[in-house]
């Protein structure tokens, strides 16, 4: 009887490891909120995607309405392509405005969507014209050391 409970036992935490496996593959896959609701595709054109990945959310006021579906890049203009695909319960007006933020300081990425004003809107195929880029740190980073060596030129120059 003794050698049954610990077989019992040892059965569970394998069940509870495997369960936390395939938590934690679902989560790095970014697919752990899967939704089954009808989606419609956008697109937009960004010059810089940063880190942004497939499956990454949408997201307008924090409330993700949608997932990014794929990521292309268009050799014609040099830019990237982004379809999103937005859930069917979520209308936003056709002059909405797209921006890739970060999650954090060294977070996921995800896009942002701003509702614009336009009485109509966004349908299935549509395109966002206004869109930001995504922040690169290195970029951040070699403006704030020109502009204080600009600062430093002048101060010499006095």
């Amino acid at each position: 009887m003794h050698r049954k409970t610990i077989d019992v036992w040892v059965g569970l935490f394998v069940l509870l490891g495997l369960a936390a496996l395939v938590f934690l593959a679902l989560k790095a896959g970014n697919m752990a909120t899967i939704s089954f609701e009808k989606t419609y595709a956008v697109s937009a054109k960004f010059d810089n995607i940063g880190g942004l990945k497939p499956q990454a959310p949408v997201k307008s006021a924090g409330v993700v309405v949608g997932r990014v579906g794929a990521i292309q890049f268009d050799d014609k203009t040099y830019q990237a392509l982004v379809t999103l695909e937005l859930e069917s319960g979520y209308k936003f007006p056709k002059d909405s405005s797209l921006k890739i933020l970060t999650a954090g300081l060294l977070g996921e990425q995800y896009i942002g969507i701003e509702p614009g004003g336009d009485l109509n809107n966004l349908a299935n195929g549509d395109r966002i014209m206004s869109t930001q880029s995504a922040t690169v740190l290195e970029d951040l980073i070699n403006r704030f050391i020109y502009s204080k060596a600009a600062e430093g030129t002048e101060e010499s120059k006095e």
